[in-house]
């Protein structure tokens, strides 16, 4: 994966202890931001020099000269580093008094913490020349010899490697929220202690849980947004995030050891919450050290059969379909390794795997921190209009000309969306589609699909969808409307434009109670029409009452169908439990397009809504539809194909449709065969399945399968309102 461009800095907010603890509010002397940076410079030999002083510094935010406030060097090899401070004691609190008469400025404190308060300024540095290490224990991702792996790993570095300067805390991520298990401290008893506490083989059960059954614990879940989470890979990246942000208020460098057994993301998964992590981490100065418990893995040649083909664009891709290794090991290692790569490598850590010694890469990460200064100023620039502030660190001595400085070259200013004039939202969305640093304020999912309308085209719908309780927000605030802007380009691998969407679409909200509003999604949809080639998708979209913004990214590839082949050739696979008529539709880009006329999930007067999430409720149907290209043909000069769909529980068959046989084209299609199922699904059991399409093609003697994990829940508590009957074929 391509390393991110886009750098940020700390914004101090809340210092002392992780929120575990109870929180002392900080005094600041000003109400500008105070932004920090650390530095970190070495003369030509590489070694770390340590003479500099605060007026050796120059500091410039978008080119205007910025005074240093704040200055603090950290010197971390100390044999003998000084005693921890004490805790700040919180302020105390007093009536507040009307600026107009009292004739004085009033202090303020803001929601995180902070107060804005006259007068000299106040120590930020709580850990004086220590070595910050964190150490994050995902359980939800380790087997139970994993888990007794890492937790004697960690123990031996607590006893036998811990130096002078290092701060050590402990945080655990099982099937619930993070926890911290101990703040930051150097008593070895206390960390110890800690690690011990663990529960070996809480969480194992959500290891590989797709295709093997329910394990998912609902209970972790928000409620308004089960469907968005029920594939945990986000939630997964979610609980790296948040130790990123608990760690933020620490002015200091701080490495993070996450401990697991991969993250793999697959298929049209939205690797925004990826880039988010990314983003989070260096505005906390924190780098990222993943270390892998699985020590040195393998597995068959072409792996086995343990595991389910991916879903989304994986099932068209070479990474799908099965085609690589399966379990724990091979290609299946590989994918779970590469997130991990990634995440060191555009945070400034490192990725410790394959080796059976986690000591290595405990040392490795902690060792890593060597001695920086500490840098902050106010900014000059007062506007909260979300753009990008570029800054620049430079050494003034002559001496030093050479010098070579580690440091984050930028920030985002925060906004204030109420304020925007419509060139101001123009410009902000163009903004943040260009720049590349991903929002996730507003949560989305999607789902990008790919038919064949030529030997050289493609139809390739998105399909979006957005949970009504971000909508909610809005018409809790008393408004019977609201408008959601999107816009998206298609880029191939020069960075060409082929395909692009501009749209904005209004809701009416006065009909709709809260309630409704949280427990439904809203659906948009759009198209793009593409050669064979892989191509990058980025898609924002804005809810314009709050201002809150969601981005969705993948990237996804589209084969060429055309040349004969040894299988018989498809078309993605998109599963609904939902057709409805078009005028019905909340959101569409362009309805004139002539694109709807190509668009395969459109046909008389119905659309079929891809479910996106994959999860469907008992009282549902569930409608596959895909296309099969270029069947043999038989003595009759007619196609013949059989089909049947699948449900699979683990290894267990749970169901099975009867054999269809298909040998009708699509008027106007070419050689286009359509598969289309409708299976109810009040008698599967609540849980999660592998959903496999086989196909085989009976005159050409050629054959096809795919396969997608689907969640099952139970049925809705109020009767859904009556569907319209699906059209024939169905």
């Amino acid at each position: 994966m391509k390393r991110l461009q886009i750098f940020g800095l700390i914004f101090v907010l809340t210092f002392g202890t992780l929120p575990a603890q109870p929180q002392a509010p900080v005094i600041f002397t000003t109400n500008t931001t105070l932004v920090i940076i650390d530095v970190g410079v070495k003369d030509k030999s590489g070694k770390v020099v340590e003479t500099l002083t605060k007026g050796d510094f120059a500091v410039t935010e978008d080119g205007k000269a910025q005074q240093i406030a704040v200055f603090d060097f950290q010197k971390l090899d100390l044999d003998s580093p000084p005693p921890l401070a004490p805790a700040p004691k919180p302020a105390e609190t007093k009536p507040a008094t009307s600026a107009a008469s009292s004739g004085t400025p009033t202090p303020a404190a803001n929601p995180s913490g902070v107060v804005v308060k006259p007068g000299k300024p106040q120590p930020i540095i709580r850990y004086q020349d220590r070595r910050l290490v964190a150490m994050l224990f995902d359980f939800s991702t380790m087997a139970v010899p994993e888990q007794i792996r890492v937790q004697k790993s960690a123990i031996d570095f607590i006893r036998k490697d811990l130096k002078p300067a290092d701060l050590v805390c402990v945080m655990i991520a099982t099937t619930g929220p993070l926890t911290i298990s101990q703040d930051f401290t150097d008593d070895k008893d206390l960390l110890e202690t800690a690690v011990k506490s663990f529960h070996i083989g809480e969480g194992s059960d959500m290891v590989d849980n797709l295709g093997a059954g329910d394990t998912s614990d609902d209970n972790t879940f928000s409620p308004d947004q089960t469907e968005f989470d029920i594939f945990n890979v986000d939630k997964k990246l979610s609980t790296i995030e948040n130790a990123a942000k608990m760690l933020a208020g620490f002015p200091e460098k701080k490495a993070l050891m996450y401990f697991s057994s991969g993250i793999t993301q697959s298929g049209t998964d939205n690797q925004a919450e990826l880039l988010k992590l990314i983003n989070s981490a260096k505005k906390a100065n924190v780098a990222i050290y993943p270390v892998d418990a699985r020590g040195m893995t393998a597995s068959a040649p072409g792996g086995d059969a343990s595991k389910a083909s991916g879903r989304g664009s994986s099932l068209f891709s070479a990474a799908g379909g099965g085609r690589g290794g399966g379990g724990r090991g091979g290609a299946a290692n590989d994918t779970a390794q590469e997130t991990l790569s990634t995440l060191a490598a555009d945070t400034g850590g490192k990725l410790f795997a394959e080796d059976n010694n986690l000591l290595l890469g405990m040392e490795q990460a902690r060792d890593d921190i060597g001695s920086y200064y500490i840098i902050g100023y106010y900014s000059t620039n007062t506007k909260t209009d979300g753009k990008y502030r570029s800054v620049s660190v430079k050494v003034t001595r002559p001496d030093m000309a050479s010098a070579k400085l580690d440091y984050k070259h930028g920030y985002f200013a925060d906004k204030e969306f109420g304020k925007f004039t419509q060139a101001d939202k123009d410009e902000q969305l163009q903004q943040a589609l260009t720049l590349g640093d991903p929002i996730t304020d507003l949560n989305l999912a999607a789902e990008v699909n790919y038919f064949r309308l030529a030997r050289d085209r493609y139809f390739v719908p998105l399909s979006v969808k957005i949970p009504g309780s971000e909508i909610a927000l809005a018409k809790s605030k008393g408004n019977a409307k609201t408008d959601l802007d999107f816009i998206g380009q298609v880029l191939d691998t020069k960075g060409q434009i082929r395909g692009q969407v501009a749209d904005t679409i209004r809701i009416q909200l006065a009909q709709q109670s809260l309630a409704e509003l949280s427990s439904r999604s809203i659906a948009y949809d759009t198209g793009f029409a593409v050669p064979p080639g892989s191509y990058k998708i980025k898609f924002l979209t804005r809810e314009n009452e709050t201002g809150k913004m969601g981005t969705y990214e993948t990237s996804f590839v589209i084969p060429d169908l055309y040349p004969e082949q040894a299988t018989l050739k498809t078309s993605s696979v998109v599963l609904s439990s939902q057709r409805q008529p078009l005028k019905a539709a909340v959101g569409k880009a362009d309805p004139r397009s002539k694109n709807n006329d190509s668009n395969p999930l459109m046909a008389d007067g119905q659309q079929l809504v891809p479910s996106i999430t994959r999860v469907f409720r008992k009282d549902q149907s569930l409608y596959l539809y895909m296309e099969v290209y270029d069947p043999a043909l038989g003595a009759n000069q007619r196609p013949s194909v059989a089909a049947t769909l699948t449900f699979y529980r683990g290894s267990n068959k749970m169901s099975e449709t009867e054999t269809v046989r298909l040998d009708s084209f699509i008027p106007s299609r070419g050689q286009t065969l359509p598969v289309q199922f409708q299976v109810p699904l009040a008698k599967l059991p609540t849980g999660i399945y592998t959903c496999q399409i086989n196909l085989v093609d009976e005159n050409g003697q050629k054959f096809a399968f795919q396969r997608a994990e689907i969640k099952i829940l139970p049925a809705a508590t109020q009767p859904p309102p009556s569907a319209p009957a699906p059209p024939p074929g169905f």
